[in-house]
């Protein structure tokens, strides 16, 4: 199969010489083999992105037939309106699904671009049509368990499907527009779009069924953040010490984590005297910050330590497990 695609690929670059006078620039055996490995990390890549969409469209339809829909709890977002509009007409629910996320769809187009907007659109989409063939057990008719599982499923399903490059739920792209229109957070938007949700769901169904919505959304919300941020919370800490190097040391061989080292300048004293000195920067878990400062306290109790969150990784040596010693 490999030496297949390589024949493919070195026929391909044939045809692609480019000529300049006399001269033909071929492409070299490099070139082949880095368009080669391209081509595997895109088919990679894009494998890896139809599973977690199809995994999220799956999840999030079993959320919604086999726990929301029986009760008419609704979500917050495009999904609920969706769920709200179908409890009120009696529309099917895949209809709607596809008729709300339409416009959504169009606005990512504009400010996300092309290659988001259709993916989107085939995970919305593979969402209205998994709704509408495939058949799913009603789970339970406690409204308790119905919000909370309801919310999980769907939850994990618009995660799983984010994980993928893709939505089943237009909201936050209009979320993206109108924090960059009006200059507010993409937070702030989403919570005044589903108060407005969730006070037509306590006028339209009831102040109960509104009430169990909005338990529905946060387990939804959780599920979301635990399905795109992971278990474990990144800490980028940096560190200012005249001992660098032995703290360089220790991250490495005690943490068994990697550094970056800047080269900067420390202000200190009322009349701002400076000094060069090397500044470290590491990133490590929650469960392991402890272990860092005391680490840190040992060397230099003096040390100025500043650390912030961070949503997620790639690379370098952060998800290797720590050495033993």
């Amino acid at each position: 199969m490999n030496s297949l695609l390589t024949q493919l690929l070195k026929k391909s670059a044939a045809n692609f010489q480019q000529k300049n006078g006399s001269e033909t620039i071929a492409y070299s055996n490099y070139r082949i083999a880095k368009a080669y490995r391209n081509l595997v990390l895109t088919a990679k890549s894009q494998i890896k992105d139809t599973l977690l969409i199809t995994l999220g469209i799956f999840s999030a339809s079993f959320g919604f037939k086999g726990f929301l829909l029986t009760n008419h709890f609704i979500d917050g977002g495009a999904t609920g309106i969706s769920l709200l509009i179908s409890a009120i007409t009696s529309l099917p629910l895949h209809v709607l699904i596809v008729c709300i996320n339409i416009p959504f769809i169009v606005l990512a187009y504009n400010i996300l671009g092309r290659a988001f907007a259709i993916k989107t659109s085939l995970a919305i989409t593979g969402l209205a049509v998994c709704l509408a063939t495939v058949n799913f057990p009603d789970i339970t008719q406690d409204n308790l368990l119905v919000a909370v599982f309801g919310g999980f499923f769907l939850g994990a399903g618009i995660g799983l499907a984010v994980r993928g490059g893709a939505v089943i739920d237009g909201t936050e792209v209009l979320a993206i527009y109108l924090s960059r229109k009006f200059g507010t957070t993409i937070g702030d938007i989403i919570i005044m779009i589903n108060v407005i949700i969730f006070s037509a769901a306590a006028y339209f169904l009831s102040i109960e069924i509104a009430l169990y919505s909005m338990i529905t959304y946060l387990s939804a919300s959780k599920t979301l953040d635990f399905i795109i941020e992971g278990i474990e919370e990144y800490i980028g800490v940096t560190i200012i010490s005249i001992h660098s190097e032995s703290i360089r040391k220790m991250i490495i061989e005690t943490l068994g984590r990697g550094v970056t080292i800047y080269n900067g300048k420390r202000g200190f004293g009322k009349t701002g005297n400076t000094r060069d000195m090397d500044i470290v920067y590491t990133v490590v878990t929650r469960l392991e910050l402890n272990k860092l400062n005391i680490e840190i306290e040992k060397i230099d109790p003096n040390s100025f330590v500043v650390m912030s969150s961070i949503k997620d990784t790639k690379g370098g040596m952060i998800k290797k497990r720590p050495l033993k010693h």
